[in-house]
């Protein structure tokens, strides 16, 4: 997982909010966006602390609609 990325979570108040899943999730769409280790991405300035705070809320949001589907899934079963 990247130093930076949890670096940024920290000063901008979203790391409690993530799981060690999610960290991960959003190093791989930052390297996706970018081409670049995430870490670089980051230290190069190739994503910006907006584009960084859409990719960790989009992160969260599937997250939740995973969780939501799982226990919609196991009320069927």
């Amino acid at each position: 997982m990247s130093r930076l990325v949890r670096e940024w979570l920290f000063a901008l108040g979203l790391y409690h909010l993530t799981t060690h899943e999610d960290r991960e999730e959003i190093d791989r769409e930052i390297e996706a966006r970018t081409g670049v280790y995430c870490d670089d991405a980051l230290r190069m300035g190739l994503i910006s602390r907006e584009e960084f705070e859409e990719i960790v809320w989009a992160v969260l949001r599937r997250r939740r609609r995973r969780k939501k589907r799982l226990a919609e899934l196991a009320e069927v079963v």
